[in-house]
Parts: structure tokens; sequence; C-alpha cells
């Protein structure tokens, strides 16, 4: 079958959401199909936006892909008489961050009349898919609220999930994921002032906010925290993600209001670490069970020190939460052949 994998991405920023196409495309050509990957570039200026959603209703594949998979806003927007769409996330200021103060739009009548406009041009183009599929239970809800629209949640595996593995019980929490305000880092190096054990803490990840590294870099150095932190600020590589998370004693994931589970805390479960997540963390509470495989709490420094000296004292408790993060992935179905089963039904 020829399959072409449609999505947007901005220019110059890597992430998560490209890994979800990148890896599906590895899959299916394994299956025997002809995958081809395109990939539209999008600006979210208020200005451009409508433009860009004509552009894409322009792009005709009928004659060239027997299907299409769409993804990201406003990839949905191209036709095609096999449309299958992985809905991943809304353009959120114009959706469930319409009234919220991160908003980089003032409210006015012009940005209400866009806001009606892009929301109507949303669901007549999610209409139009075969089969619709969200990332998340809460994308899901947020589909069904705004657009009327039912989906059915297929959650994303990662790519060669067997190179994580379990080696040993060390005395540090990870969190390795890109690093930016919103996944809040910060709030792993200020709980480090009030823990009471010698848990240490490893930040691995790369940031396009130098404000925010510089700020993180401050923190450490006026907190006297060297010794018990390591922040590598680089991308490290596939090979020592898995050997560091193999020997930690847990993982962290913390992002504020999160689409869905986040890849971070997948590793960790892989990896049989516990992970540690916070009540406002949006799509990670599908996937941790407070007690069970991983701590949720406040977003409080506090609070999150308490966990972190609780992993560290009951090492015990600590690895076999461990192992039933590892279980979780079976219970939520999530696997490639799971969703090469949905996808191509």
């Amino acid at each position: 079958m020829k399959i072409a994998l449609c999505s947007s991405f901005v220019p110059f920023v890597l992430g998560g959401l490209r890994n979800i196409v990148d890896w599906l495309k590895i899959q299916l050509e394994d299956q025997g199909h002809q995958v081809e990957v395109l990939y539209i570039p999008q600006h979210d200026r208020s200005d451009l936006l409508i433009g860009q959603y004509a552009n894409n209703r322009l792009i005709d594949l009928a004659n060239q892909a027997d299907r299409i998979i769409c993804f990201r806003p406003f990839s949905y927007a191209i036709p095609h008489p096999h449309k299958i769409v992985w809905f991943i996330h809304h353009l959120r200021d114009y959706y469930d961050l319409w009234n919220h103060p991160s908003r980089d739009h003032p409210v006015s009548p012009e940005m209400q009349q866009l806001k009606n406009t892009l929301r109507e041009l949303d669901t007549a183009a999610l209409s139009e898919a075969k089969a619709l599929f969200t990332n998340s239970r809460i994308v899901a809800e947020r589909l069904r609220f705004f657009n009327g629209l039912d989906s059915e949640i297929l959650y994303p595996p990662i790519h060669q999930p067997a190179r994580f593995f379990c080696h040993s019980s060390n005395d540090e929490i990870v969190y390795v994921c890109r690093v930016q305000n919103h996944k809040r880092q910060h709030l792993l190096i200020e709980a480090m002032r009030h823990t009471k054990t010698p848990v240490r803490l490893r930040l691995c990840g790369k940031s396009g906010e130098e404000h925010y590294t510089t700020y993180l870099n401050n923190l450490i150095s006026k907190n006297q925290l060297t010794q018990r932190i390591t922040f590598e600020n680089r991308w490290i590589s596939e090979e020592e993600k898995a050997i560091i998370l193999s020997g930690c004693l847990a993982a962290a994931y913390l992002p504020l209001d999160e689409d869905s589970y986040g890849y971070p805390t997948l590793e960790a479960a892989h990896s049989e670490k516990p992970i540690i997540t916070t009540l406002d963390a949006g799509g990670v509470l599908e996937f941790v069970q407070d007690g069970r495989n991983g701590f949720i709490v406040p977003p409080d420094p506090i609070d999150l020190a308490a966990m972190m000296d609780q992993l560290y004292r009951k090492k015990q408790e600590t690895q076999t939460m461990g192992r039933e993060a590892l279980k979780r992935i079976d219970e939520l179905h999530i696997s490639w052949s799971h969703v090469l089963q949905r996808l191509l039904q």
C-alpha cells in the first residue's frame, strides 16, 4: 500500500511530535508498505493561519497515495478519499488556552472571529476522516468538547523499546527532556533544597530558551547544589539515555498540562523505573498511578522533595514500583503492533 504521512512542523524545532511520524514510517516500511512523509512548515502567527489552511486544502494526493495519515494542525485539512487522522493536539491558543494568561494574542473581535473560523474549519476537516484517533484521553475529551467529535485513543509507542533495560538502582532521580519553562525542571532543583537524604538529581536536555538555561544554572549555583545536581545541557544520545535510565533510582516528568503521557514517561517505564509527576501534568496522569508505578504530587518543591526522599529510603518498594510501570505499558496496549492494526483497518 502507498501511504502518505502528513504533518506540520516548526522549522529548526525538534521534539516528540516529529518522532511519532518518523517512527511510524519505519514500522510501516517494515510491513512492506511504501511510505512518503510530507512535512508542512507552519507558523502560528495569527494573520497567516487561514492562508495555511487554504494551502493545505489545495494539496492533492488522491492519485499518489492509497491513504493518508494526518497528525498535527493543519495537516488534516488535506483532502483525500481515505484520510486517517491520528490527532495530536489542537492549536491550543484557540481552544482550551483561549482564556489562559499565557496566550500571545489579546482577545478582540477580530481574534474572536478567527477563533470561531478555525474551530469550524477543524471540525469540517476532521469530520472527513475515515477513522479518527487521538494520542491521549485528555485530547479525546477536548476534541469531543470543542468539535463534537468522538475518537479512539491510540497511545503512541517509542521506537525500539527493547533498547531500554533495567540494570541497577543508584541514588539519582533522572529527568531527560527538552529544557523549557513549561517542562519545569526548576521545580526539581528547588526540591533538592528540601531533601533530607543524599538523593541526587540529573537533568539532561537541550533548550531553545537560553534565559531558562541561565536561570537553572544560577539556581543550582545559588543554592550550592553543584555537588548533588548534574545538568547536561545537550541532547544525549539514545544509547546514553538507555544507560542512564537503566541505573537510576527513578525518573521525573513534570510538564504543565501536557497533551499526552510524553515519551520520557514511557522510556522510564521500559527501563522499569517509577515516575514522579504532578497533579497538573495533564496526559502524564493517564499513565502514572499514584503509589503503584510512581508518585503524583502537587507542583510544590516541598512535596516533590518528600517523594524523592521516600524513593531513596525505600529502594525495595521503588524497584517494585518500577516493575509496575513496565506492566502499565501492556495494560494500555502501547505497542506498534496495536497501532498498525488500528491505523490499517
